[in-house]
């Protein structure tokens, strides 16, 4: 039987109860409503007839008095329901007949008068049995409406216990195996028996439980197989990896990463890294983006990390080796978020981590001797380009002797050779500066037209060969800005000289000083042929020459990267302005003194 018929038939029950007792009810109101209906017609009228009757008796000097008795009299005759009654109400006719024919005496109206009180007693003495009857009737009404009441009071009750137990039971078991299922429990069984939907619904869960029993089973060796093969990977790699939970636990740590921290895996294996790192500062550092992911502040601690002297992302750390030949290295920090779907389920559950150390120490070891050599060569060029420039003036001195136009057309492009020359060394020394970490700064307050002053002269005779005027564009009321005049002048410097290469003969050079917010903004905008679109997100990277709408320009492609790692090691910001056509607009800007 199913579940829609067992509910069907218990709702068909409890409609019959309730029809059963609406019937009953009824038969017996009935019962008691004829009762009641029977002593107002039946006896009550009598009653009524007979008294009005006997106060036309005492009022027979009134005409009217005999014409009220003969009609209730004759309303008495048609309601003759009570043994004796009729024989009372013959002989109550007589005597008023009588009366009628002038036989006023008082012996005729007494005798009328007795009969007139059988009447009344016989419908009294009806009433008195009626009345009987209709409380008799009450009573078995009372009796009957208690006694099936109360037995279907027993039989709802127990529908409305039994019912949603029956129902609710199941889905309750239910609920607490899927919940034990989903704990991968696929032990967990169902074990109530029905031939309903519930019974159903129990077969198919146990069978699918032993269904993933069995898959889980199946799996278990040859996930096993693969854990001890990843591990075997993570051991033997050259890097340090750490891998930790969702709640930062560490899960694991290769010999690596173990010989680097400084801390026997044994005691790390499911420790909570926030706490070793309190004692471990490699630890700490490692584990900062982690805390900052979460949402959380780092682990205090009164010593510091070894940082790179340059270089986001590397950490220069202590090696001892594997045969205690220990050295100072490089590494660069990857920490992976590690993310995975659930089965049946679309959106992915965070995981955990894996923080990877890669070890650089030797591209970082030739970047530096790239860097010192690039430094050495430029310091020893500047010296014989020093003396080339110095020879140069003094042949231009007329005092030395006079030269012929070929002649000094010849020392002019020497001249343009050589200044291009220190230029380049002037950047690969600022260069080798930057990318070692030294450059040397003197912050103070700068006043920023002395600073637009210094630069404007300094390509004064460049703008004015190519024609070229700046139009300067600042208020008088700017107030100083933190800096290093020298730095940031070159900075302006080489916005300008740029702007004059790839600017067109006879056109203009903006430069913009405003006040924004509690910084000062440097803007150099000019009117060539501008950047493409693609070129605008690399225009500060290291060596990138970019090339203009119209071909490529000459230069090293240090300056605009000089110039940022510059104006950041300032505290200030550096950019280009996207939207400006056509040209291009540099800015860079300064906080207040």
């Amino acid at each position: 039987m199913t579940l829609k018929t067992k509910v069907s038939l218990s709702l068909v029950f409890l409609f019959g109860i309730i029809l059963v007792l609406g019937g009953l009810s009824a038969f017996y109101l009935n019962q008691l409503a004829n009762d009641s209906k029977a002593i107002l017609k039946d006896n009550y009228i009598s009653l009524e007839f007979v008294s009005n009757m006997q106060k036309a008796l005492t009022t027979l000097d009134d005409p009217d008095a005999l014409t009220d008795f003969e009609l209730n009299l004759k309303k008495q005759e048609t309601n003759l329901t009570e043994v004796g009654e009729e024989q009372s109400t013959q002989a109550v006719r007589r005597e008023f007949t009588r009366l009628r024919a002038g036989a006023t005496d008082t012996p005729t109206i007494n005798r009328i008068r007795q009969h007139l009180f059988a009447i009344d007693d016989v419908n009294r003495q009806a009433i008195v049995r009626k009345s009987k009857t209709a409380e008799q009737t009450a009573t078995d009404a009372l009796f009957w409406l208690g006694s099936i009441g109360t037995v279907c009071f027993l039989v709802v009750f127990s529908f409305v216990i039994n019912i949603p137990s029956y129902i609710a039971g199941p889905i309750r078991e239910l609920t607490r195996g899927i919940k034990q299922i989903t704990s991968r429990n696929f032990e967990e069984r169902l074990h109530f028996r029905s031939s309903d939907e519930f019974g159903e619904l129990a077969r198919s869960f146990n069978s699918m439980a032993q269904k993933l029993y069995e898959f889980e089973h199946s799996n278990v060796a040859k996930l096993l197989f693969e854990k001890k093969r990843i591990d075997t990977l993570v051991e033997i790699m050259s890097e340090g990896i750490i891998g930790l939970d969702e709640r930062r636990r560490i899960l694991f740590i290769n010999p690596v990463a173990e010989r680097l921290l400084g801390v026997e895996r044994q005691k790390l294996i499911g420790q909570y890294a926030p706490d070793i790192a309190t004692s471990n500062d490699l630890l700490r550092s490692l584990i900062q983006d982690v805390m900052i992911d979460r949402g959380e502040r780092g682990v205090p601690s009164d010593r510091d990390v070894r940082q790179p002297e340059h270089g986001a992302g590397l950490l220069k750390i202590y090696d001892p080796g594997l045969l205690g030949k220990g050295k100072e290295s490089y590494y660069s920090k990857e920490i992976h978020a590690v993310e995975v779907t659930p089965t049946g389920e679309t959106e992915p559950v965070h995981a955990g981590y894996v923080i990877v150390l890669l070890n650089i120490t030797s591209y970082k070891e030739l970047d530096l001797a790239k860097t010192n050599f690039i430094a050495t060569v430029s310091h020893e060029l500047k010296t014989p380009i020093s003396a080339i420039k110095m020879s140069l003036k003094l042949l231009a001195d007329k005092r030395l002797g006079s030269l012929n136009s070929e002649q000094q057309e010849m020392v002019t492009h020497v001249e343009e050779n050589t200044d291009r020359l220190l230029r380049l060394t002037g950047e690969l020394l600022n260069m080798a500066q930057v990318e070692s970490g030294q450059i040397q700064l003197q912050i103070q307050a700068s006043n920023p037209a002395e600073l637009v002053q210094v630069a404007t002269s300094a390509l004064k005779t460049q703008a004015e060969q190519k024609q070229i005027q700046f139009k300067l564009h600042m208020p008088t009321d700017l107030p100083a800005v933190k800096a290093d005049s020298d730095k940031a002048s070159w900075v302006l410097i080489n916005f300008l000289s740029n702007a004059v290469r790839h600017s067109p003969d006879q056109s203009t050079i903006d430069i913009t000083v405003r006040q924004v917010k509690d910084q000062v903004e440097f803007t150099v905008r000019d009117y060539g042929p501008g950047l493409r679109e693609e070129h605008r997100d690399r225009v500060f990277d290291r060596y990138f020459k970019a090339p203009g709408l119209n071909g490529p320009f000459s230069g090293t492609g240090l300056g605009l990267a000089i110039s940022r790692e510059f104006i950041q090691s300032m505290g200030g910001q550096i950019g280009l302005h996207p939207d400006v056509t056509p040209g291009a607009a540099f800015y860079f800007q300064l906080a207040k003194a």
